[in-house]
């Protein structure tokens, strides 16, 4: 389940989804390989990336704790959280930066085009298998499944909630899974600071025999959030 920045509503985690030319730029990603890849988006949420990139060869799978939900139940939830971002966003804008969105109205625009991508692709998506329910830090796949592994707007963002255990065990499953590399975006909490044990979670890893490294990408909305963490497997 992707999260969303500083906003609130009852639920302790918004829905919400974005792009295939905003993960593009979030994860420095060069779309032309995706079709030569086994691609896992964990947490998914409501975006339009999986379509996006199935429909350009790509074998991914997206995975969400949502993802039990049927269709016109999920359908209600997504239009809740688009509504509580839209009417937050306005009064919140200068909080972000807006080089790569340009205005609120664009924000807008790309959340509801991933939305409405998403919602037309679901019901047949898990049907196909492009919709998995699952949630970290236990994964339903066997080791080396993906050769790429994404998780965007969970972990570093929640550290507040998610304590430090979760995020070592539910990044050490990522890797589990990969075959070649994960990238974590971004590296900052809601607060726009960095993940305080972030150096932690790099040498844990590198003692596990990965490859961790921040690496900086085209993209910037919560200020300063302008590194992955790459880990090569």
């Amino acid at each position: 389940m992707e999260a969303d920045e500083k906003f609130t509503v009852d639920t302790e985690f918004l829905l919400t989804g974005r792009t295939l030319c905003e993960y593009r730029a979030m994860f420095d990603l060069e779309i032309e390989t995706l079709a030569d890849r086994t691609v896992l988006d964990c947490p998914s949420g409501a975006g339009s990336f999986v379509r996006e990139a199935a429909d350009r060869g790509a074998e991914i799978t997206g995975v969400d704790m949502l993802y039990d939900q049927p269709p016109a139940v999920l359908k209600r939830r997504v239009q809740d959280d688009f509504g509580a971002v839209a009417n937050q966003l306005p009064e919140k804008a200068d909080l972000f930066e807006w080089n790569f969105y340009g205005t609120v109205a664009h924000r807008l625009e790309l959340m509801e085009r991933a939305i409405e991508t998403f919602l037309s692709d679901y019901p047949t998506g898990r049907t196909e298998g492009r919709y998995v329910y699952g949630q970290l830090p236990t994964l339903p796949f066997a080791d080396e499944t993906f050769s790429l592994v994404l998780s965007a707007h969970l972990l570093f963002l929640y550290g507040d909630r998610l304590d430090f255990e979760f995020h070592l065990t539910a990044i050490r499953e990522l890797c589990r899974v990969a075959s070649e590399e994960v990238r974590i975006f971004p590296l900052v909490g809601l607060d726009t600071e960095p993940y305080d044990r972030l150096d932690a979670v790099i040498e844990i890893l590198a003692e596990d025999g990965y490859q961790p490294a921040r690496i900086d990408v085209p993209f910037e909305f919560q200020q300063g959030a302008t590194e992955l963490l790459r880990i090569g497997v």
